[in-house]
């Protein structure tokens, strides 16, 4: 069984992440599903930008929930990346929405608060997109769990860290009592760190369970071939269209 590789914030080792430049990319690399983070601005938009605020990215700190997107769209999100991405803006979800290819994914981590979804609901339903194409994942699980009553027919995983840091792994719930969590949501699945408590067992008793079972983020191609072989349903990768022909 092949997996669903999932380009990370696009096509990201080569364009800077969450932005129109790496997404495109991506689809024009074939990519089969890309990964995209979402935070809701100010003015109610849902923004697509993994931190909650725009430092990393712009060297300007902004706040993302309590900025304009007219604010947010004055930044240059690109040239940290290389000086051939200079002026790349935040997009919103509708600009990436606008972006996805017939038959291909999106996947939306939701990092926002809770109120998000009766936004991000709007965006999806006026984005002319099957249920098939979009996907909701978050680390939240109050979130994926109201997600799941709000998009009754898309594919919903939660976000686990495992052993991501000490201290994650100290926090971590059991493989069991994940899948307990997910199968009283109705959640389709799970999304977990690639990590050492990420063995053939764990992939073993998700999958015997009836749920999907994804992972982040590999940019290896052996260890990707290992987790493939274990019967993994998707990886996130920095490197998608690299990782697609290694393991090919």
């Amino acid at each position: 069984m092949s997996a669903l590789i999932i380009a990370h914030r696009g096509e990201s080792y080569d364009a800077p992440e969450n932005t129109l430049a790496s997404i495109n990319l991506a689809w024009e690399r074939g990519a089969e599903a890309v990964e995209i983070d979402v935070h809701l601005s100010k003015d109610n938009q849902v923004v697509v930008i993994h931190d909650p605020n725009t430092l990393r990215v712009s060297g300007i700190k902004k706040k993302i929930k309590n900025s304009t997107v007219a604010d947010l769209k004055k930044l240059d999100v690109g040239s940290w990346k290389s000086a051939e991405f200079k002026n790349e803006k935040i997009p919103t979800l509708k600009e990436v929405l606008a972006t996805v290819p017939q038959s291909k994914k999106l996947i939306i981590e939701i990092k926002s608060e809770f109120k998000i979804l009766n936004f991000l609901r709007n965006d999806i339903e006026n984005s002319g997109l099957t249920s098939d194409q979009i996907e909701i994942i978050s680390f939240d699980f109050s979130t994926v769990k109201e997600a799941k009553k709000i998009f009754p027919k898309n594919k919903i995983l939660y976000l686990a860290d495992l052993d991501y840091t000490w201290y994650t792994k100290l926090l971590s719930p059991s493989v069991e009592k994940l899948i307990q969590m997910c199968k009283h949501a109705n959640l389709e699945g799970l999304n977990v760190w690639a990590g050492n408590l990420l063995t053939k067992t764990f992939v073993y008793k998700v999958r015997n369970s009836n749920l999907l079972l994804y992972t982040w983020t590999v940019d290896d191609s052996e260890n990707a071939e290992t987790l493939q072989s274990w019967g993994i349903d998707g990886i996130t990768t920095n490197r998608a269209n690299w990782l697609k022909n290694k393991i090919r």
